[in-house]
């Protein structure tokens, strides 16, 4: 028979986790495995919420695994470190995104991209080697291999710091490889949301000119006075649409919902990018005439490596980028997936799990 998740390993853990498809979080005893050599185990202080928690909870990609601890923004203390373990001692603070293992062995993972391993094993809602499922940061604490753990400067705070483990490598990395993080560059960035609201923030960060693109007008003074924008574009202005052709060097396309390209991809000068790094349900239709008239190229990107990760989080740090965030409660997490399924928060919920976790232990 079957062990329960608490009878699973040695450590017990508690935590928040969904147990159907409804989605709805209620709190859960489980168990962690005991530190291993290489392994860092830290307590969680801060775990942010990103837009995959909601689709995974909801099986929404079709994948979820029962019972699941959603959570990979995860930020904390270390409280113990394996025998092996130099990158990080007791009393760190550190962090875990969205990935807590991969073969180690094939081409991606030797060239630092764990991101695109085969066999990567992510941090909730995955299988682990011992064949037990991964339980995510809406939890008490946290263990992983320290090759997966992330180091945090003095000066970042770990409340506005842990959406970067998931938001921040998600436009840093592509912005760095499609060559877009340059001074002189003119980047788009559709969507003002959890990714493209930091997307703007690394973009000036790099010396480039932004425009935000965004279905809602009234999120002009916000983009441009709060973030920093250099222009806006309301998409559904063909006026203004229009008056922005053969413009843009590269265009970040944060969005989650079925959308046209076609206008995207008229606002690139020859030989722009559209990069996808929002995850829609639904395939979308991809016109090819405009693709061939001018050489432009419609890619994606998922995360980063995990050196790449620990230098866009130096980075942030040193150019003193966070996210915006709504610190909330551990026993308000169903409400703050309700409100972040209507896109209403700005930009990024983070779970004070440190302060208000325990007190919903049943």
């Amino acid at each position: 028979m079957a062990k329960s998740p608490e009878e699973q390993h040695p450590v017990m853990a508690f935590g928040w986790a969904a147990t159907d498809p409804s989605g709805h979080l209620s709190p859960f005893k489980f168990s962690r495995r005991e530190t291993g050599d290489e392994d860092v185990r830290f307590k969680v202080l801060y775990c942010g919420m990103c837009h995959s928690d909601l689709h995974s909870i909801k099986n929404e990609w079709g994948n979820s695994i029962y019972p699941m601890v959603p959570g990979h923004e995860i930020v904390g203390e270390v409280t113990e470190v394996g025998g092996k373990v130099t990158k990080v001692k007791v009393g760190d603070k550190v962090g875990v995104g969205c990935l807590v293992g991969a073969c180690h062995s094939c081409d991606n993972c030797v060239n630092d991209l764990e991101n695109y391993c085969p066999k990567w094993t992510l941090t909730y809602n995955s299988i682990n080697t011992d064949g037990t499922i991964t339980y995510g940061g809406y939890s008490d604490h946290m263990v992983a291999n320290q090759r997966y753990i992330v180091r945090f400067p003095d000066n970042m705070p770990l409340d506005a710091g842990a959406p970067l483990l998931c938001a921040g490598i998600t436009v840093y990395s592509p912005l760095k490889y499609y060559g877009l993080a340059k001074a002189g560059k003119h980047i788009g960035v559709v969507g003002l949301g959890g990714l493209g609201h930091v997307a703007v923030k690394f973009a000036k960060a790099f010396g480039a000119k932004v425009t935000v693109i965004s279905t809602s007008p009234s999120k002009i003074q916000e983009a441009l006075e709060h973030l920093g924008a250099d222009s806006f574009l309301a998409s559904r202005v063909p006026e203004q649409m229009q008056a922005a052709v053969g413009t843009l060097d590269g265009i970040i396309d944060t969005v989650s919902a079925v959308h046209p390209l076609l206008p995207l991809l008229s606002l690139l000068k020859s030989n722009g990018k559209l990069i996808m790094v929002g995850a829609p349900e639904k395939p979308l239709e991809l016109p090819i005439f405009p693709l061939l008239m001018g050489r432009k190229t419609v890619a994606g990107s998922i995360i980063g490596g995990m050196k790449e990760t620990q230098e866009m989080v130096d980075f942030a740090a040193k150019h003193n980028i966070t996210a915006d965030i709504e610190v909330i409660s551990m026993d308000y997490v169903n409400t703050a997936m309700e409100r972040l399924g209507k896109a209403d928060v700005r930009y990024r919920f983070v779970i004070d799990i440190g302060n208000t976790l325990a007190a919903t232990k049943p």
